[in-house]
């Protein structure tokens, strides 16, 4: 993010190719952010919005690294009628039942994910595979689980044999692993986010489930195989947003990660990718609509029109504010063929993001009013 406004206010040449529009600032404004921690909980931040709104008369919102934030925040935008730009959130509900006419989606989600790395499932281990699923107990966990679990059957005959539903920020998964380690499996399908999933699989490799066991990732966390060891992800499919080495495919890609590297010593992780396309995304429609107006805005996003980003040419569908873009599906290095230190992650696949959507309104998203 805060690359992006220093991008924005700069009118910086990797900013103008997303935003051609822009020259130093926006609409003749510099951009300011202003951060607080929400500690992951919903209530947290809608509080802290709502002292932004109060005390800095903020124009727009971002954040969350959670799905419950997000469907919490989306409601908030669409009553104080204020644009909320969804950081990482993997839910279905986030534009599905719970989508709002103020807020928009940059990354990708359960459905999307799970229509990605589904055929690469099927493809590298066959069908008729037994899975354990590992699920976070909220609105993120449950979406992903359905939709991984809905591909899965209905594509390639894969039976749940069980679904370890665990509170979010559990320590001890030991109790859950106990369980998996009877159930037959042959994977752990492990939807856990944050730290739970960096304790999940460091403790069922304790258990020797894991390499037993072949683990899947079908929604990627930032900094996973960093912080559990590329030993523990070698060999392991994940899909994701972003990979440092898109570099090599995408030109917009190049100039952001050397960027990124430039400013912050290290590469970026697809937490950082999506911050800064949102702000930069949201830098686009508010130059091209002449307007911070948030109708004006609104209705810029949900003209549909292509516009450049670091993955390709991407578009937003006005009818649930979802962005069209493509899921990368990875595969861990073994440490011996990692380039450099940050090189955990293969590219297997950019599968384009339209045949991966559900109908806008499969959902159940109703769009509310502009004003």
């Amino acid at each position: 993010m805060q690359l992006a406004v220093e991008h924005i206010n700069d009118g910086d040449p990797l900013i103008k190719k997303i935003a051609p529009k822009i020259e130093k600032g926006l609409l003749g404004k510099q951009v300011a952010l202003v951060i607080a921690d929400s500690a992951a909980k919903p209530n947290d931040a809608v509080q802290e919005q709502q002292r932004f709104i109060n005390e800095n008369k903020i124009i727009a919102m971002t954040g969350s690294t959670s799905s419950a934030v997000a469907v919490a925040l989306n409601k908030f935008a669409e009553r104080e009628k204020i644009l909320y730009l969804v950081a990482i959130s993997g839910s279905n509900d986030t534009t599905g039942k719970d989508c709002v006419r103020y807020s928009f989606r940059q990354c990708f989600y359960g459905e999307t994910a799970a229509n990605a790395i589904g055929p690469v499932l099927v493809k590298n281990f066959g069908k008729g595979k037994k899975a354990a699923f590992m699920t976070p107990d909220y609105t993120y966990g449950h979406t992903v689980t359905k939709s991984v679990n809905d591909y899965l059957t209905k594509n390639g005959g894969w039976t749940m044999v069980t679904n370890q539903i665990s509170p979010l920020g559990t320590q001890d998964f030991s109790q859950y692993l106990t369980n998996i380690a009877n159930s037959g499996a042959d994977f752990i399908v492990n939807v856990n986010w944050g730290r739970d999933a960096v304790l999940s699989i460091q403790q069922a490799k304790q258990f020797s489930l894991i390499p037993k066991m072949k683990l899947v990732v079908p929604y990627q966390i930032p900094f996973l195989a960093k912080e559990v060891g590329p030993e523990l992800t070698e060999g392991v499919f994940a899909a994701t947003d972003f990979w440092w080495t898109l570099e090599d495919k995408f030109p917009l890609a190049k100039m952001f990660v050397e960027a990124f590297d430039k400013k912050y010593g290290y590469r970026p992780e697809w937490g950082a990718n999506n911050s800064y396309m949102q702000f930069a995304i949201w830098a686009r429609m508010v130059s091209e609509a002449g307007s911070f107006y948030p109708p004006d805005v609104i209705k810029q996003y949900e003209k549909g029109e292509n516009f450049p980003s670091t993955v390709g040419d991407v578009h937003f569908r006005p009818e649930d504010h979802q962005l069209v873009r493509p899921v990368v599906i990875v595969r861990g290095k073994s440490p011996k063929d990692m380039k450099n230190k940050e090189d955990y992650w293969e590219v297997v696949e950019v599968v384009p993001g339209e045949p991966l959507m559900q109908k806008p309104d499969a959902f159940g998203c109703h769009l509310g009013d502009y004003t």
